[in-house]
């Protein structure tokens, strides 16, 4: 326990923050590009400063290497530094879902290993999950680990696994027992991704952005070490790591730092500054139709505030993560349609206006009602798992996975 109030570590935070890290409108701050290498290394080298003056990991155990602190300090860093360059390109998936996950799920080893690195800022972690024929059908991998001489000898592929290319582990979900219901047989293992048998090729998106890479395991041997939690429940754990993943998409989690992807200055629109440089501060409907998506903004804020304290108090249940997953995404689209229509067709010519990165950023309007699982899987998660409505029929619940017809009959 810290004898330090919550405005006395803010003092020392804002205080702190003014001496060791450059303003975002210094020359000193470095563009956020986190389809850059260079950026990545910035974001490390960031990581290591926060780590040395005392703020890194606000709310991870101390025995892990953070400060073992109260949400409420973590959010009084968070309003200190939004004016500061900050790594924020670790929080998700790294902090936020990997190693919470790995805090949850791992062992004691890999909780002192991993999550220490990560807050020293010399490990990043990333989620191996999707796969490219799987779909949002997440148990049905056909990743395989074999058991071979006491190692784990990983095969098969996963895609769309967001900045792997700059990561040094991954968790990655295979298979591991074919004789048994999909969900039965699954086990998560911590893959070094610098692996001779890992291959990771990056994927560009329309709107130009190589976020996102597909990776391939031939023969990738990894030993009992490399299990997170135990064989054969892979599942638990990825259940684990999707909630984690959830609240991470909708800024609903503890392990994060600085500001939060509504506030991050790649992903959020300054509508008050494009109306001003649009010259349409004097027009009604602009000013409503910005109106509307600030109220949509602060509203999100005020609803993962609730879902944070009412998860951690148990007066909803973790599967409410998904709520403010679904409203990050509409929060997003409101965001970006608002900004395409206030930029009109200035948005889809690069000139002397300088608005092309709106209509870009429109061309990945989607990205927000796809990642972290589908807006669609976040309605039946609500439903379900919330709500208590009754399950969807699926023809292969309880089928051993063997025997589940894949593609075509």
């Amino acid at each position: 326990m810290t004898s330090e109030s919550v405005e006395e570590f803010r003092a020392r935070a804002r205080a702190w923050l003014a001496a060791n890290l450059p303003r975002l409108d210094s020359a000193d701050a470095m563009p956020l590009q986190r389809d850059a290498l260079t950026s990545w290394q910035r974001a490390r080298e960031l990581q290591k400063r926060l780590y040395d003056g005392g703020f890194a990991g606000i709310c991870f155990p101390r025995e892990y290497g953070g400060l073992g602190l109260g949400y409420e300090y973590k959010k009084a860093f968070d309003a200190e530094a939004l004016a500061y360059e900050t790594p924020l390109m670790l929080n998700v998936p790294s902090f936020a879902i990997c190693c919470a996950t790995i805090l949850d799920m791992g062992s004691e080893e890999q909780k002192r290993t991993h999550i220490a690195a990560a807050l020293r800022g010399d490990e990043v972690l990333v989620q191996l999950l999707s796969e490219p024929s799987g779909g949002s059908d997440l148990a049905g991998v056909l990743t395989r680990a074999d058991r071979r001489d006491g190692r784990w000898i990983i095969n098969g592929a996963k895609t769309w696994s967001t900045w792997a290319f700059a990561a040094d582990y991954g968790l990655c979900l295979a298979r591991t027992d074919w004789g048994v219901p999909k969900h039965e047989g699954l086990t998560m293992f911590l893959v070094p991704l610098r692996h001779p048998g890992v291959t990771i090729n990056r994927i560009k998106q329309v709107n130009g952005s190589v976020e996102f890479c597909e990776e391939f395991f031939d023969d990738v041997d990894v030993g009992d070490d490399a299990v997170v939690g135990v064989p054969g429940k892979g599942w638990d754990v990825a259940s684990r790591q999707l909630y984690h993943e959830r609240r991470s998409m909708g800024d609903g989690s503890e392990y994060t730092s600085g500001p939060g992807i509504a506030e991050a200055e790649d992903i959020s629109v300054d509508l008050l500054a494009l109306v001003e440089k649009t010259d349409q501060v004097g027009s009604g409907r602009v000013r409503e139709m910005v109106g509307r998506a600030l109220a949509h903004r602060v509203v999100h804020g005020q609803l993962s505030e609730h879902v944070f304290h009412a998860v951690t108090h148990g007066s909803l249940p973790p599967a409410a993560g998904s709520i403010i997953r679904l409203s990050m995404a509409e929060v997003h689209d409101v965001e970006n349609d608002t900004a395409l229509a206030v930029a009109g067709p200035s948005a889809v010519i690069d000139d002397a206006a300088g608005l092309l990165d709106i209509g870009t950023r429109y061309l990945g309007r989607q990205i927000a009602s796809i990642g972290g699982g589908t807006t669609e899987m976040a309605r039946n998660v609500i439903g379900e798992r919330v709500l208590n409505f009754p399950r969807e029929y699926t023809a292969d619940r309880g089928v051993p996975f063997n025997q589940v017809r894949h593609g075509k009959a």
